[in-house]
């Protein structure tokens, strides 16, 4: 008789994370050409044409392995917020450094404070850990800072902040953080997500690169490539914190976790300013847009610092995913944040928000 081996029963609670429905399958599973692809929060321009000129100058040297320390890219993003390349640490991925950083610092048994709802991977990086998860819920659909600190225990070792938070775009401001960061023990380590920073506009929002600036010895923020920049597909992200704390991630982090092609488009795609700026434009112009369309429709929406809207659209969530599925257009379903009529919606060009709306007031139309 065989028996199997045992894996670590702290995984066995881990929910593999579910991502938004590629357009190919899609297109296979109806038959359909023009699918639209509004659930992953991706750049609808794309990435900059110079990440892909220099993406594609670097093909022929892949038989290399990369540069196992990023020398380039954390030169280029150091020398951009103005810190020291010893602050900086590149993943593959911020969700790979939400990762190292529950290798780095977490014990079995530890507490980590989480929003709810928010991003899953922070979960996911406790309970790989053996940690033990700590909800705290959100207040009007924002962070509550407040109640984070009131669920600081002895226990306590990282609380995570979605700053804007997903899946409902919305920030906490400087003057809160600032009272938060005063009270949180110096021990317990902070960690910013900061994936949609380069979206925002509301200008009382923090810039956490001078709480790490100042000194502060337990602040952490993460950043990515994959959102504003358009290199998704590359998966590339980056951590701004003491060196202490980087210099500790760097001790459980894999040799050539970030490649070669990530690696050069990233440094060409921090260099084009005008690309950002024009991603930008675009996201506000349609923000406007579906603003005025969610009210027209009668449609409750949270307004966003991000490049997608959480809007309650009224009906199974689930029913209205695949009607619209159907049509050829894909949305991300609330009822994985726990809120079964809502979606999160990601803003895209002109044509594809108004595509959207029309295949959306259809499907409404028809449901009960």
């Amino acid at each position: 008789m065989y028996k199997e081996p045992k894996c670590r029963k702290e995984i066995l609670d881990i929910k593999p994370y579910v991502p938004g429905k590629p357009i190919e399958e899609v297109q296979r599973e109806f038959g359909i050409t023009q699918v639209i692809k509004l659930a992953s929060n991706e750049n609808p321009l794309g990435p900059s044409p110079k990440a892909v000129e220099a993406l594609q100058s670097k093909i022929g040297d892949i038989f290399m392995y990369p540069d196992g320390s990023c020398y380039h890219l954390k030169g280029a993003i150091a020398e951009k917020l103005g810190v020291a390349a010893e602050n900086i640490l590149v993943g593959n991925g911020s969700d790979e450094i939400i990762k190292l950083l529950s290798e780095a610092y977490l014990y079995p048994g530890d507490e980590v404070i989480i929003p709810n709802p928010s991003f899953a991977e922070y979960e996911f990086g406790a309970k790989v850990m053996g940690a033990k998860c700590v909800y705290s819920p959100l207040k009007d659909f924002r962070i509550d800072l407040s109640n984070m600190l009131n669920r600081i225990t002895a226990k306590t070792k990282m609380i995570f902040v979605c700053n804007p938070n997903t899946p409902t775009g919305s920030i906490v401001y400087r003057e809160e953080v600032e009272r938060f960061l005063n009270e949180v023990p110096t021990h317990v380590l902070v960690v910013f997500d900061e994936a949609y920073y380069e979206y925002v506009g509301d200008s009382r929002y923090p810039e956490t690169v001078d709480y790490v600036l100042d000194g502060r010895p337990n602040l952490v923020a993460l950043r990515t490539f994959s959102k504003i920049y358009g290199l998704a597909g590359l998966r590339v992200g980056y951590a701004v914190g003491p060196s202490s704390v980087i210099a500790h991630v760097n001790r459980v982090r894999e040799p050539f976790n970030v490649n070669m092609l990530a690696q050069a488009a990233a440094v060409a795609a921090l260099e084009d300013e005008d690309h950002l700026e024009r991603s930008r434009e675009v996201n506000n112009e349609g923000k406007d847009y579906l603003y005025k369309e969610f009210e027209r429709m009668g449609l409750k929406y949270w307004p966003t610092e991000t490049n997608f809207i959480w809007v309650d659209l009224g009906k199974n969530i689930k029913e209205v995913f695949h009607e619209m599925l159907k049509k050829g257009v894909i949305i991300r379903t609330g009822d994985v944040f726990g809120y079964d009529t809502f979606a999160r919606i990601t803003i895209g060009t002109p044509e594809q928000n108004q595509r959207l709306i029309k295949v959306l007031e259809e499907v409404l139309s028809t449901l009960n």
